[in-house]
């Protein structure tokens, strides 16, 4: 079966994984500098629209809720108008709902940078009445000739009564068996007079419908949604690997459920599983409050467990049970002090059984001021403990694919304990929406102490080779500065696009002892002696074919300072290199019911650490050899 699998989901990917060879090998010989989050980030747009009733008059109070890149709420007004803001780019599923209302039928609505998206709803009303309830009573069949038959109730006389034959004779026919008859709602009810067994059955009748009728009242109410990935993940050093058992493949489910929590606020679950030699499982909560509260809080935690049962050595050298555990917490709070003036403010607390300093935390603290119309101002102070290996553990609640721990890593000097990064960062940033574009501008200073490398592809004596598992190590202490300029805009109708250019003057003090030693013979151009000035471009460009409901996104960044597998053949200066993430989400309509959607995912990339505003200027390029990863399947969202 697992290797069934495995040929699956390479005839999935194949195709595209071919079709990307050609700039894979040009990526493996050319440009990076500022984390991709700045790079890759597009302006947020936004979807407004009415909610309509089914002769078009509007309806208040209805929630409206959109799945996508970014789960929102809104709840129409008096006139039914609505409006869902700063929602990230690309397609989301639209529906609304209110009591007494039949749910709309989900709507798909593209958002785009800077963009505002419109959509109109319509709902109709439950037609069902509430005074009473038509059930099949049960009559005698063939009754006996000499008993009377009961005869209807009068009705009284009006003009439009029908004294035909045929009328006359359907009113005085014979019960059937069954027959359709109306109670009143009161019929139903226990009237107290009967016996006290029967009281008691009523008792409990009456109570199991309340709770059956709570029940389905909070779901059908309630304005769910939900997301169902089945995916297939590997990874290949090569393109043999891609086609060979080697490719290190896992089978992926993931789930996620949400709703709002009264007007002006979300929760999230999610979880995710795979299993194999690598077996690992992560579940993460989120609760946020919406605009347009004063205080908008961000609350959420995850934990995560990975079991390794395979046989590379490495692998299990620095695991003392066979299993590493990882838990976060997290709370930030976004206070609107002014119109014009923001403060951000909090932190993240994360904990790692295989670390020597189990516990980390990261406080931070923005301000946006916006002096002028579409002109933003914001400054941000940080403090950023990362963990050796964190990116196996800690959820990427805003990536399109959501994985549990997917490889096993070891430090690269055995007996060596693992020890965390910290990053403090400082930076400025301006920006400017012109027209259908905006404009960035930023500078930035930081800090590391204990910068981690990330090592792929290293053939130790003893030790097995393997595409999953990589080595970890510190290099020493970073002290840089640099600017950065950008802009992201609408290309064309349905091209959107970004472009950041960065220089960054940097210096990274060598690690002494065992560490360097062990740099200079298995990554000698992680070892950067004196000081380099680092040239970054990085562009994302992001488009949708109505016709054929597809969307492409891709993500491509160059550097100049990338440590390079050549240079493990003697040459110690940081070559050209690049890294890149291509993802092709195909909509499959003809699968869809109710509101459900479905998509075909394939996404190929050799980024290795998904990117934030306030990280290592190193934590990339100081990633050797990584492979590349690829992912296929089917998600459904609800």
């Amino acid at each position: 079966m697992r290797a069934a699998s495995r040929m699956t989901a390479s005839a999935v990917v194949g195709s595209l994984g071919l079709l990307c060879l050609a700039s894979i090998g040009v990526a493996q010989s050319t440009p990076d500098v500022r984390p991709v989050a700045h790079i890759a980030s597009v302006a947020a747009g936004s979807i407004q629209g009415t909610v309509q009733d089914e002769h078009g008059s509007p309806i208040s109070g209805a929630t409206i809720s959109a799945l996508g890149p970014t789960p929102a709420f809104a709840v129409s007004d008096r006139v039914g108008r609505f409006e869902l803001r700063t929602l990230s780019p690309g397609p989301y599923l639209l529906r609304a709902h209110l009591s007494g209302f039949v749910a709309s039928r989900g709507q798909v609505v593209d958002v785009h940078p800077s963009g505002r998206s419109s959509s109109s709803i319509a709902m109709r009303r439950a037609s069902a009445a509430a005074s009473d309830f038509p059930v099949l009573a049960a009559g005698i069949g063939a009754g006996d000739a000499s008993e009377p038959a009961a005869s209807p109730a009068p009705a009284a006389s009006t003009s439009d009564d029908d004294h035909s034959e045929l009328a006359w004779r359907l009113r005085h026919a014979r019960r059937g068996v069954l027959k359709d008859a109306t109670v009143p709602l009161d019929a139903l009810h226990d009237d107290g007079d009967r016996p006290s067994a029967a009281g008691t059955a009523s008792l409990f009748g009456r109570a199991s419908e309340s709770s059956a009728r709570l029940a389905s009242n909070f779901f059908a109410a309630t304005p769910f949604f939900g997301q169902v990935n089945l995916l297939t993940t590997g990874s290949f050093d090569s393109p043999q690997q891609l086609f060979s058992g080697d490719n290190f493949s896992h089978n992926t489910a993931y789930l996620a459920l949400g709703a709002p929590v009264g007007e002006h606020a979300d929760w999230t679950a999610r979880a995710a599983l795979t299993q194999g030699d690598l077996a690992s499982w992560i579940v993460a909560g989120e609760y946020t409050t919406r605009a347009p509260a004063r205080h908008r809080y961000d609350i959420g935690l995850s934990y995560s467990t990975q079991r390794y049962e395979g046989g590379n050595f490495a692998a299990l050298r620095d695991v003392t049970d066979g299993a590493r555990n990882a838990g976060t917490i997290y709370a930030f709070d976004t206070f609107s002090i002014a119109p014009a003036v923001t403060l951000t403010y909090g932190g993240r607390y994360a904990r790692y059984d295989y670390l020597e300093g189990a516990s980390l935390l990261s406080p931070r603290i923005a301000v946006t001021v916006s002096p002028a119309d579409h002109l933003r101002v914001s400054t941000q102070v940080s403090s950023r403990a990362t963990a050796p290996g964190a990116e196996e553990f800690m959820p990427q609640m805003d990536g399109g694919v959501w994985l549990p721990p997917q490889r096993t890593f070891s430090s690269l000097i055995a007996g060596r304990p693992f020890e965390a990064e910290r990053t403090n960062h400082v930076e400025v940033d301006v920006e400017r929406d012109i027209a259908a574009a905006t404009v960035s501008v930023r500078a930035f200073r930081q800090h590391v102490a204990d910068q981690i490398a990330t090592l792929f592809g290293i053939n130790m004596a003893g030790m097995p080779a393997a595409v999953g598992h990589y080595f970890l190590t510190n290099v020493g202490d970073v002290d840089a500065s640099g600017v950065s300029a950008g802009v992201r805009a609408a290309v064309a109708s349905r091209v959107h696009a970004s472009v950041e250019y960065s220089l960054t003057h940097a210096r990274l003090s060598p690690p002494n002892g065992d560490n360097l030693a062990y740099l200079l013979v298995f990554a000698p151009s992680a070892v950067r002696p004196g000081s380099e000035r680092i040239h970054d471009v990085a562009t994302s460009i992001e488009t949708d074919v109505p016709e054929t409901a597809t969307r492409v996104v891709v993500l491509y960044k160059v550097s100049s300072a990338f440590a390079h597998a050549a240079a493990a053949a003697g040459s110690q200066t940081p070559s050209l290199d690049a890294r890149f993430d291509v993802q092709v989400r195909q909509s499959l309509p003809f699968l869809d019911f109710s509101s459900a959607k479905w998509e075909m995912l394939v996404a190929v990339r050799n980024f290795f650490r998904e990117a934030a505003a306030d990280q290592s200027i190193y934590d990339e390029l100081l990633v050797l050899r990584p492979p590349k990863r690829i992912v296929g399947g089917l998600t459904l969202k609800f």
